[in-house]
């Protein structure tokens, strides 16, 4: 009584069926990479940004001119506005004005994004249709 040799084992048999666990762990990670670094990649978009060297607005008595100082209050003209339903009460005044006018916003560079940005919503509910940004020319040396 030795040990068989030959076919008889059973535990020598090979196995035709390809393992896929792996594989669907490989993947499931690329996927997972891939979801994380798309949106990332999109947002950093290499772009030339514009530069304040742009030809000097012609000033008209018809445009307006919005101002908004560095710790957010907003004139109209030089003069202060209450709130932003006195913005969109201004403005839906001289948006029914043909030819409509200019607005001409003057933002201080220490101003926040989110009083200009809701100047800009503010002009575009009233249908303003032309927006412009005043800047000044950089300092050259």
């Amino acid at each position: 009584m030795g040990m068989q040799v030959g076919n008889g084992g059973g535990d020598d048999e090979v196995v035709s069926a390809i393992n896929t666990t792996p594989l669907v762990d490989v993947m499931l990670v690329l996927l997972i990479i891939f979801l994380i670094t798309i949106p990332v990649a999109t947002h950093t978009v290499k772009v030339n940004l514009p530069r304040d060297m742009n030809q000097p607005t012609q000033t008209k008595m018809s445009n307006v001119v919005l101002a908004v100082t560095a710790d957010g209050k907003a004139f109209w003209d030089e003069t202060p506005l209450k709130d932003q339903a006195d913005l969109l009460e201004h403005l839906e005044k001289v948006a029914v004005v043909k030819p409509q006018p200019q607005i001409q916003i003057r933002g201080d560079m220490k101003a926040r994004y989110e009083t200009v940005g809701r100047m800009v919503a503010a002009c575009q509910q009233a249908g303003i249709y032309h927006i412009d940004f005043i800047t000044e020319k950089p300092k050259t040396n």
